[in-house]
């Protein structure tokens, strides 16, 4: 099991059950969807769990997990988030993040202004979106350079080009 001083990123969860055999279909946040099968090892429910097997099958990923041989001991997993290691995770350039360092933000304009906390990111076709929460208004800021001018997390604060009324 994971020590409680190490942190543990959640990296998906498992969606679904897949045949008789104990194999589960795994629904992954990680880009691309497949890198998730390259951490190891999975926590789950508080367990450290081994891949025995795993590939992308269609437009999911099913992996088959040690000791877990039957589809009814695999649905007591159902819905679980899986967690692996901070230490798992890729080194980043610096001006690379993962999204999960990026919640909670402190979001701060040019002029000074809080625009609210940063409470979520997502994907579009184009470019990832910021969701910044103010007292009053939601904003939704293109993750883009001439948007998120810089990301300082030690400090805790996003500064970027945005004024407070769109």
């Amino acid at each position: 099991m994971l020590k409680q001083a190490e942190s543990a990123i959640v990296v998906g969860y498992i969606a679904g059950l897949y045949g008789v055999k104990g194999w589960l279909k795994v629904f992954s946040y990680t880009q691309p969807k497949d890198n998730i099968l390259h951490y190891s090892p999975w926590l789950l429910r508080q367990h450290n769990v081994q891949i025995e097997e795993g590939h992308v099958q269609g437009k999911g990923i099913v992996v088959k997990l040690k000791g877990i041989d039957d589809r009814n001991t695999a649905a007591s997993l159902l819905n679980a988030e899986i967690s692996v290691p901070r230490a798992c995770l890729s080194s980043l350039q610096s001006d690379e993040y993962y999204w999960i360092d990026l919640i909670g933000l402190q979001v701060i304009n040019q002029s000074n202004q809080n625009l609210g906390k940063v409470t979520q990111l997502f994907a579009t076709g184009a470019n990832d979106v910021v969701v910044v929460q103010g007292e009053n208004q939601e904003h939704l800021l293109p993750f883009l350079k001439w948007v998120i001018l810089d990301v300082d997390l030690t400090k805790g604060v996003m500064q970027v080009d945005w004024d407070t009324d769109f």
